[in-house]
């Protein structure tokens, strides 16, 4: 795959402007748009600059963190609290990101969105607020191993770490989740999934597969 230099700046505009020019559809006139990387990456601070960009132009643009529909700790920390494995397969609550954040996005929904649905420091339901995404609206959902479930997604963008990089900007006491992020290459192979992709290694000079 052949990578052109670029600036966040650059990336973030062309991205907006992309997305600002695909029109909303009448039957789901909503656009769902991935942003996925290991949290080294930092894909949040680029859903949030896409996010601006994208109101600076007339769409209406809700971020939702994965993070946030993390499983119940009796689920999510059955085998552990350092188990890779748990991490790629149980972490994350799947089914409710498909029911409480893409259902509402499909044909004929409403719109209403749910931003997040448990908190892992008091393990309980955060009782949050639904959200109104308005029809032409853009949901950006962003975080780790989001793509290879089958999410409806209308654009895909993966950041992405060589392993030397991830393992040099995890942090030490997240380091046991490396085993999970080599396995999401083996076995999903993002930057072959992913419509855009942004090398990251060097959080200063990316570089992406899109137009020079």
């Amino acid at each position: 795959m052949r990578l052109q230099p670029i600036t966040w700046e650059r990336l973030t505009d062309a991205l907006a402007e992309r997305i600002a020019a695909t029109p909303a559809q009448d039957d789901g006139p909503w656009l769902r748009i991935a942003v996925d990387g290991a949290p080294a990456a930092d894909p949040g601070q680029l859903a949030g600059q896409l996010a601006e960009a994208l109101r600076l132009r007339g769409r209406a643009a809700h971020r939702v963190d994965v993070y946030g529909f993390r499983r119940p700790a009796s689920l999510r920390l059955e085998y552990g609290h350092t188990d890779p494995d748990a991490y790629h397969d149980e972490w994350f609550d799947r089914r409710a990101l498909r029911r409480e954040v893409f259902q509402p996005l499909d044909p004929g929904g409403t719109g209403r969105v749910l931003p997040d649905l448990w908190d892992p420091v008091a393990d309980r339901a955060t009782r949050s607020d639904y959200m109104t995404l308005p029809p032409g609206g853009v949901l950006l959902l962003h975080g780790p191993l989001l793509l290879g479930h089958g999410f409806p997604f209308d654009l895909t963008v993966h950041l992405k770490l060589s392993a030397a990089a991830l393992a040099r900007r995890t942090p030490q006491n997240e380091r046991w989740t490396l085993p999970a992020f080599a396995r999401y290459e083996d076995e999903t192979r993002p930057a072959d999934a992913a419509d855009v992709v942004v090398r990251a290694d060097d959080p200063r000079r990316p570089a992406w597969n899109g137009p020079a």
